[in-house]
Protein backbone atom coordinates (compact mmCIF):
# COMPACT_ATOMS: atom_id res chain seq x y z
CA UNK A 1 0.00 0.00 0.00
CA UNK A 2 2.87 2.36 0.74
CA UNK A 3 4.07 1.98 -2.86
CA UNK A 4 0.56 2.76 -4.15
CA UNK A 5 0.38 5.90 -2.04
CA UNK A 6 3.75 7.03 -3.37
CA UNK A 7 2.76 6.40 -6.99
CA UNK A 8 -0.64 8.06 -6.76
CA UNK A 9 0.85 10.99 -4.82
CA UNK A 10 3.51 11.62 -7.44
CA UNK A 11 1.13 11.42 -10.40
CA UNK A 12 -1.59 13.51 -8.73
CA UNK A 13 0.95 16.19 -7.78
CA UNK A 14 2.28 16.33 -11.33
CA UNK A 15 -1.24 16.77 -12.72
CA UNK A 16 -2.31 19.36 -10.16
CA UNK A 17 0.78 21.47 -10.82
CA UNK A 18 -0.26 21.79 -14.47
CA UNK A 19 -2.83 24.58 -14.73
CA UNK A 20 -5.71 23.26 -16.84
CA UNK A 21 -8.61 25.53 -16.02
CA UNK A 22 -11.23 25.00 -18.71
CA UNK A 23 -10.41 28.22 -20.58
CA UNK A 24 -6.77 27.08 -21.05
CA UNK A 25 -5.22 24.38 -23.20
CA UNK A 26 -4.94 20.96 -21.55
CA UNK A 27 -2.21 19.64 -23.87
CA UNK A 28 0.44 19.54 -21.14
CA UNK A 29 -1.80 17.45 -18.92
CA UNK A 30 -2.66 15.11 -21.80
CA UNK A 31 1.05 14.65 -22.53
CA UNK A 32 1.78 13.86 -18.87
CA UNK A 33 -1.02 11.28 -18.77
CA UNK A 34 0.06 9.67 -22.04
CA UNK A 35 3.52 9.16 -20.58
CA UNK A 36 1.91 6.80 -18.03
CA UNK A 37 0.28 4.61 -20.67
CA UNK A 38 3.08 2.46 -22.01
CA UNK A 39 1.61 -0.71 -23.46
CA UNK A 40 -1.79 0.85 -24.22
CA UNK A 41 -3.20 1.52 -27.64
CA UNK A 42 -3.78 5.28 -27.63
CA UNK A 43 -6.10 7.42 -29.69
CA UNK A 44 -5.69 11.21 -29.51
CA UNK A 45 -8.68 13.35 -30.40
CA UNK A 46 -7.67 16.98 -30.89
CA UNK A 47 -10.05 19.90 -31.26
CA UNK A 48 -10.24 23.65 -30.89
CA UNK A 49 -12.84 25.01 -28.49
CA UNK A 50 -15.12 27.96 -29.25
CA UNK A 51 -12.48 30.39 -27.95
CA UNK A 52 -9.85 28.97 -30.31
CA UNK A 53 -7.97 27.06 -27.58
CA UNK A 54 -6.27 23.77 -28.49
CA UNK A 55 -7.64 20.81 -26.55
CA UNK A 56 -7.03 17.05 -26.54
CA UNK A 57 -8.86 14.02 -25.21
CA UNK A 58 -7.37 10.55 -24.89
CA UNK A 59 -8.78 7.08 -25.41
CA UNK A 60 -6.48 4.26 -24.32
CA UNK A 61 -7.06 0.51 -24.29
CA UNK A 62 -5.27 -2.61 -23.23
CA UNK A 63 -6.60 -6.15 -23.39
CA UNK A 64 -8.96 -5.90 -26.32
CA UNK A 65 -12.71 -5.36 -26.69
CA UNK A 66 -15.40 -5.23 -24.03
CA UNK A 67 -14.70 -4.80 -20.35
CA UNK A 68 -14.77 -1.69 -18.23
CA UNK A 69 -13.79 1.85 -19.16
CA UNK A 70 -12.61 4.31 -16.52
CA UNK A 71 -13.42 7.93 -17.33
CA UNK A 72 -12.22 11.21 -15.88
CA UNK A 73 -11.54 14.78 -16.98
CA UNK A 74 -8.40 16.91 -17.10
CA UNK A 75 -9.90 20.40 -16.77
CA UNK A 76 -10.71 22.30 -13.59
CA UNK A 77 -12.94 25.18 -12.58
CA UNK A 78 -11.36 28.65 -12.12
CA UNK A 79 -9.33 29.39 -8.97
CA UNK A 80 -12.00 31.65 -7.44
CA UNK A 81 -11.40 32.43 -3.76
CA UNK A 82 -8.07 30.64 -3.34
CA UNK A 83 -5.73 32.26 -0.82
CA UNK A 84 -2.86 29.84 -1.26
CA UNK A 85 -1.21 28.68 -4.46
CA UNK A 86 -3.93 26.57 -6.15
CA UNK A 87 -1.31 24.55 -8.05
CA UNK A 88 1.10 23.84 -5.19
CA UNK A 89 -0.09 20.27 -4.53
CA UNK A 90 0.81 20.94 -0.91
CA UNK A 91 0.65 17.89 1.37
CA UNK A 92 -0.11 18.47 5.04
CA UNK A 93 0.90 16.39 8.05
CA UNK A 94 -2.32 14.35 7.81
CA UNK A 95 -1.54 13.04 4.34
CA UNK A 96 -3.99 15.38 2.59
CA UNK A 97 -3.04 17.05 -0.68
CA UNK A 98 -4.36 20.58 -1.21
CA UNK A 99 -4.87 22.25 -4.57
CA UNK A 100 -7.19 22.99 -7.44
CA UNK A 101 -8.26 19.72 -9.03
CA UNK A 102 -6.97 17.42 -6.30
CA UNK A 103 -10.45 15.96 -5.82
CA UNK A 104 -12.22 17.13 -8.98
CA UNK A 105 -10.66 15.27 -10.46
CA UNK A 106 -6.95 14.83 -11.01
CA UNK A 107 -6.53 12.63 -7.94
CA UNK A 108 -9.24 10.18 -9.05
CA UNK A 109 -7.86 10.27 -12.62
CA UNK A 110 -4.42 9.33 -11.27
CA UNK A 111 -5.97 6.46 -9.30
CA UNK A 112 -7.81 5.24 -12.40
CA UNK A 113 -4.64 5.34 -14.53
CA UNK A 114 -2.69 3.33 -11.97
CA UNK A 115 -5.58 0.88 -11.63
CA UNK A 116 -5.76 0.41 -15.41
CA UNK A 117 -2.03 -0.37 -15.46
CA UNK A 118 -2.51 -2.95 -12.69
CA UNK A 119 -5.34 -4.83 -14.39
CA UNK A 120 -4.01 -8.34 -15.18
CA UNK A 121 -2.98 -9.10 -18.73
CA UNK A 122 -5.80 -10.38 -20.90
CA UNK A 123 -8.51 -8.45 -19.05
CA UNK A 124 -9.81 -5.55 -21.14
CA UNK A 125 -9.62 -2.06 -19.70
CA UNK A 126 -10.08 1.32 -21.35
CA UNK A 127 -9.43 4.91 -20.27
CA UNK A 128 -11.62 7.77 -21.52
CA UNK A 129 -9.81 10.94 -20.45
CA UNK A 130 -11.78 14.06 -21.37
CA UNK A 131 -11.62 17.82 -20.99
CA UNK A 132 -14.16 20.67 -20.86
CA UNK A 133 -16.25 18.60 -18.45
CA UNK A 134 -16.63 21.65 -16.25
CA UNK A 135 -18.07 23.72 -19.10
CA UNK A 136 -19.49 22.22 -22.28
CA UNK A 137 -18.81 18.45 -22.02
CA UNK A 138 -17.27 18.83 -25.47
CA UNK A 139 -14.47 16.35 -24.79
CA UNK A 140 -16.84 13.55 -23.75
CA UNK A 141 -19.14 14.37 -26.65
CA UNK A 142 -16.24 14.10 -29.07
CA UNK A 143 -15.34 10.65 -27.76
CA UNK A 144 -18.95 9.47 -27.99
CA UNK A 145 -19.36 10.79 -31.53
CA UNK A 146 -15.94 10.30 -33.10
CA UNK A 147 -13.71 7.77 -31.33
CA UNK A 148 -12.84 4.90 -33.67
CA UNK A 149 -11.12 3.05 -30.85
CA UNK A 150 -14.27 3.15 -28.71
CA UNK A 151 -16.36 1.90 -31.62
CA UNK A 152 -14.01 -1.02 -32.08
CA UNK A 153 -13.66 -1.87 -28.39
CA UNK A 154 -17.31 -1.40 -27.36
CA UNK A 155 -16.78 -1.32 -23.59
CA UNK A 156 -19.44 -3.10 -21.56
CA UNK A 157 -19.72 -0.33 -18.97
CA UNK A 158 -18.16 3.03 -18.11
CA UNK A 159 -17.12 3.95 -14.59
CA UNK A 160 -16.87 7.73 -14.24
CA UNK A 161 -14.43 8.12 -11.35
CA UNK A 162 -15.70 11.47 -10.06
CA UNK A 163 -15.41 11.85 -6.26
CA UNK A 164 -18.31 10.01 -4.58
CA UNK A 165 -16.50 8.72 -1.47
CA UNK A 166 -16.68 5.35 -3.28
CA UNK A 167 -20.48 5.28 -3.14
CA UNK A 168 -22.01 4.04 -6.43
CA UNK A 169 -24.03 6.79 -8.12
CA UNK A 170 -26.52 5.22 -10.51
CA UNK A 171 -27.96 8.46 -11.88
CA UNK A 172 -27.55 12.21 -11.85
CA UNK A 173 -28.97 15.41 -13.23
CA UNK A 174 -28.06 17.06 -16.54
CA UNK A 175 -28.23 20.74 -17.27
CA UNK A 176 -29.58 23.28 -19.69
CA UNK A 177 -27.42 26.42 -19.71
CA UNK A 178 -29.19 29.65 -20.63
CA UNK A 179 -27.20 32.70 -21.77
CA UNK A 180 -29.46 35.75 -21.39
CA UNK A 181 -28.26 39.03 -22.89
CA UNK A 182 -29.62 42.56 -22.52
CA UNK A 183 -28.24 45.26 -24.82
CA UNK A 184 -27.90 48.94 -23.96
CA UNK A 185 -26.03 51.99 -25.24
CA UNK A 186 -22.68 52.87 -23.69
CA UNK A 187 -22.18 56.41 -22.51
CA UNK A 188 -20.97 58.51 -19.61
CA UNK A 189 -23.58 57.89 -16.95
CA UNK A 190 -23.78 61.61 -16.05
CA UNK A 191 -25.00 62.71 -19.49
CA UNK A 192 -28.29 60.86 -19.56
CA UNK A 193 -27.65 59.88 -23.17
CA UNK A 194 -26.72 56.23 -22.69
CA UNK A 195 -28.94 53.28 -21.85
CA UNK A 196 -27.89 50.87 -19.10
CA UNK A 197 -28.63 47.28 -20.12
CA UNK A 198 -29.05 46.32 -16.46
CA UNK A 199 -32.40 48.14 -16.29
CA UNK A 200 -33.70 45.67 -18.89
CA UNK A 201 -32.03 42.67 -17.31
CA UNK A 202 -33.28 43.33 -13.77
CA UNK A 203 -37.04 42.80 -14.38
CA UNK A 204 -36.17 39.64 -16.34
CA UNK A 205 -34.15 38.40 -13.36
CA UNK A 206 -37.08 39.11 -11.06
CA UNK A 207 -39.05 36.58 -13.10
CA UNK A 208 -36.12 34.17 -12.97
CA UNK A 209 -36.28 34.35 -9.18
CA UNK A 210 -39.93 33.31 -9.38
CA UNK A 211 -38.83 30.22 -11.35
CA UNK A 212 -36.12 29.56 -8.77
CA UNK A 213 -38.70 29.70 -5.96
CA UNK A 214 -41.20 27.57 -7.89
CA UNK A 215 -38.64 24.81 -8.35
CA UNK A 216 -38.26 24.69 -4.57
CA UNK A 217 -41.97 24.57 -3.80
CA UNK A 218 -43.72 22.85 -6.73
CA UNK A 219 -43.54 19.10 -6.06
CA UNK A 220 -44.56 18.45 -9.66
CA UNK A 221 -41.12 19.75 -10.68
CA UNK A 222 -39.25 17.77 -8.03
CA UNK A 223 -37.78 14.27 -7.88
CA UNK A 224 -37.87 12.64 -4.43
CA UNK A 225 -35.14 10.20 -5.47
CA UNK A 226 -32.64 13.07 -5.39
CA UNK A 227 -31.16 15.10 -2.55
CA UNK A 228 -32.16 17.87 -2.75
CA UNK A 229 -35.40 16.95 -4.54
CA UNK A 230 -35.64 20.35 -6.25
CA UNK A 231 -33.68 21.28 -9.36
CA UNK A 232 -30.79 23.73 -9.35
CA UNK A 233 -31.42 27.10 -11.05
CA UNK A 234 -28.25 29.10 -10.50
CA UNK A 235 -27.54 32.54 -11.97
CA UNK A 236 -24.26 34.41 -12.58
CA UNK A 237 -24.35 38.05 -13.77
CA UNK A 238 -21.70 39.74 -15.91
CA UNK A 239 -21.35 43.40 -16.95
CA UNK A 240 -18.17 42.58 -18.89
CA UNK A 241 -15.94 45.00 -16.99
CA UNK A 242 -18.12 48.09 -17.24
CA UNK A 243 -17.22 50.84 -14.75
CA UNK A 244 -19.73 52.32 -12.34
CA UNK A 245 -19.76 55.64 -14.22
CA UNK A 246 -20.60 53.99 -17.56
CA UNK A 247 -24.04 53.00 -18.81
CA UNK A 248 -23.61 49.27 -19.33
CA UNK A 249 -23.77 48.33 -23.03
CA UNK A 250 -24.13 44.57 -22.48
CA UNK A 251 -25.44 42.75 -19.42
CA UNK A 252 -25.35 38.96 -19.41
CA UNK A 253 -26.99 36.51 -17.04
CA UNK A 254 -25.94 32.88 -17.25
CA UNK A 255 -28.33 30.41 -15.70
CA UNK A 256 -27.68 26.70 -15.15
CA UNK A 257 -30.82 24.61 -14.77
CA UNK A 258 -30.32 21.00 -13.68
CA UNK A 259 -33.02 18.36 -13.97
CA UNK A 260 -33.26 14.58 -13.50
CA UNK A 261 -34.56 11.96 -15.90
CA UNK A 262 -38.06 12.00 -14.40
CA UNK A 263 -38.51 15.78 -14.71
CA UNK A 264 -39.95 17.37 -17.84
CA UNK A 265 -37.94 20.59 -18.36
CA UNK A 266 -40.53 22.08 -20.73
CA UNK A 267 -42.32 24.34 -18.18
CA UNK A 268 -39.02 25.94 -17.17
CA UNK A 269 -37.92 26.38 -20.78
CA UNK A 270 -41.21 28.02 -21.69
CA UNK A 271 -41.11 30.34 -18.66
CA UNK A 272 -37.56 31.51 -19.40
CA UNK A 273 -38.28 32.26 -23.06
CA UNK A 274 -41.61 33.95 -22.32
CA UNK A 275 -39.97 36.26 -19.77
CA UNK A 276 -37.16 37.02 -22.20
CA UNK A 277 -39.63 38.03 -24.89
CA UNK A 278 -41.48 40.34 -22.49
CA UNK A 279 -38.30 42.16 -21.49
CA UNK A 280 -36.37 42.21 -24.77
CA UNK A 281 -33.71 39.72 -23.65
CA UNK A 282 -31.91 37.47 -26.12
CA UNK A 283 -31.66 33.86 -24.88
CA UNK A 284 -29.54 31.01 -26.21
CA UNK A 285 -29.35 27.48 -24.81
CA UNK A 286 -26.66 24.82 -24.48
CA UNK A 287 -27.82 21.37 -23.43
CA UNK A 288 -26.06 18.32 -22.08
CA UNK A 289 -27.24 14.86 -22.98
CA UNK A 290 -30.33 13.42 -21.31
CA UNK A 291 -29.87 12.83 -17.56
CA UNK A 292 -28.27 9.38 -17.13
CA UNK A 293 -29.98 7.06 -14.69
CA UNK A 294 -29.77 3.29 -14.27
CA UNK A 295 -32.19 1.27 -12.13
CA UNK A 296 -30.82 0.09 -8.80
CA UNK A 297 -30.95 -3.53 -9.98
CA UNK A 298 -29.01 -2.90 -13.21
CA UNK A 299 -26.18 -5.47 -13.50
CA UNK A 300 -23.47 -2.80 -13.68
CA UNK A 301 -24.83 -1.05 -10.61
CA UNK A 302 -24.90 -4.36 -8.78
CA UNK A 303 -21.28 -5.10 -9.76
CA UNK A 304 -20.31 -1.78 -8.18
CA UNK A 305 -22.41 -2.44 -5.07
CA UNK A 306 -20.79 -5.84 -4.63
CA UNK A 307 -17.32 -4.31 -5.06
CA UNK A 308 -17.70 -1.59 -2.42
CA UNK A 309 -20.46 -2.93 -0.16
CA UNK A 310 -22.44 0.32 -0.29
CA UNK A 311 -25.96 0.97 -1.57
CA UNK A 312 -26.32 3.00 -4.76
CA UNK A 313 -27.72 6.50 -4.78
CA UNK A 314 -28.38 9.40 -7.12
CA UNK A 315 -26.56 12.74 -7.21
CA UNK A 316 -27.72 16.32 -7.87
CA UNK A 317 -24.68 17.31 -9.95
CA UNK A 318 -23.66 16.31 -13.47
CA UNK A 319 -20.74 14.43 -15.03
CA UNK A 320 -19.51 13.30 -18.43
CA UNK A 321 -21.91 10.36 -18.10
CA UNK A 322 -24.55 12.58 -19.71
CA UNK A 323 -22.58 12.22 -22.97
CA UNK A 324 -20.76 8.92 -22.44
CA UNK A 325 -23.97 6.98 -21.82
CA UNK A 326 -24.30 6.91 -25.61
CA UNK A 327 -21.38 4.45 -25.58
CA UNK A 328 -22.31 2.17 -22.67
CA UNK A 329 -24.14 2.21 -19.31
CA UNK A 330 -22.46 4.54 -16.81
CA UNK A 331 -21.99 4.46 -13.06
CA UNK A 332 -20.22 7.25 -11.18
CA UNK A 333 -17.88 6.01 -8.45
CA UNK A 334 -14.55 7.33 -7.26
CA UNK A 335 -12.44 8.47 -4.30
CA UNK A 336 -12.69 11.90 -2.74
CA UNK A 337 -15.46 14.15 -1.48
CA UNK A 338 -17.52 16.21 -3.94
CA UNK A 339 -18.35 18.61 -1.09
CA UNK A 340 -14.90 20.22 -1.31
CA UNK A 341 -14.87 20.41 -5.10
CA UNK A 342 -15.29 23.90 -6.62
CA UNK A 343 -14.18 25.47 -3.34
CA UNK A 344 -10.97 27.33 -2.36
CA UNK A 345 -10.17 24.56 0.14
CA UNK A 346 -10.23 21.65 -2.31
CA UNK A 347 -8.15 18.73 -1.06
CA UNK A 348 -7.98 14.94 -1.18
CA UNK A 349 -6.76 12.32 1.27
CA UNK A 350 -3.97 10.42 -0.46
CA UNK A 351 -4.75 7.17 1.33
CA UNK A 352 -8.29 7.34 -0.11
CA UNK A 353 -6.84 7.53 -3.62
CA UNK A 354 -4.57 4.56 -2.93
CA UNK A 355 -7.39 2.54 -1.34
CA UNK A 356 -9.52 3.04 -4.45
CA UNK A 357 -6.97 1.50 -6.82
CA UNK A 358 -7.46 -2.19 -5.90
CA UNK A 359 -11.23 -1.63 -5.90
CA UNK A 360 -11.07 -0.35 -9.46
CA UNK A 361 -8.86 -3.28 -10.48
CA UNK A 362 -11.38 -5.64 -8.92
CA UNK A 363 -14.20 -3.98 -10.84
CA UNK A 364 -12.33 -4.51 -14.10
CA UNK A 365 -12.01 -8.19 -13.24
CA UNK A 366 -15.70 -8.44 -12.28
CA UNK A 367 -16.75 -6.75 -15.49
CA UNK A 368 -14.63 -9.15 -17.55
CA UNK A 369 -16.28 -12.15 -15.86
CA UNK A 370 -19.71 -10.61 -16.33
CA UNK A 371 -19.02 -10.04 -20.02
CA UNK A 372 -17.74 -13.60 -20.48
CA UNK A 373 -20.88 -15.02 -18.83
CA UNK A 374 -23.31 -12.87 -20.83
CA UNK A 375 -22.06 -13.19 -24.41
Amino acid sequence: MHDLITQVTDLTADLVRLDSRSFLSNLAVADRIEAELTGFEIERLDYTDVAGIAKRVLVANRGGPGGIAFSGHMDTVPDTGWREDPWSARIDEDGVMHGLGTTDMKGPVAAAILAARMVPDGIPVTLLITTDEETTKQGARLIAESSQLVRRIKPTGILVVEPTNMIPVRGHRSHIAFTCVATGVQGHSSTGKGHNANWDLIPFLVEMKVIFQRLRTDTGLQDPNYDPPFSDFNVVIDNHGAAVNVTVPVATARIKFRYSAKIDPTPVLQAVHAAAERHGITVTEAREGFPPELPADHPFVQLCVDAVGLAPRTAPYGTDASELQAIAPCVVLGPGDIAVAHTPVEAVRLSALADAIPVLVGLAERMARYGANNR
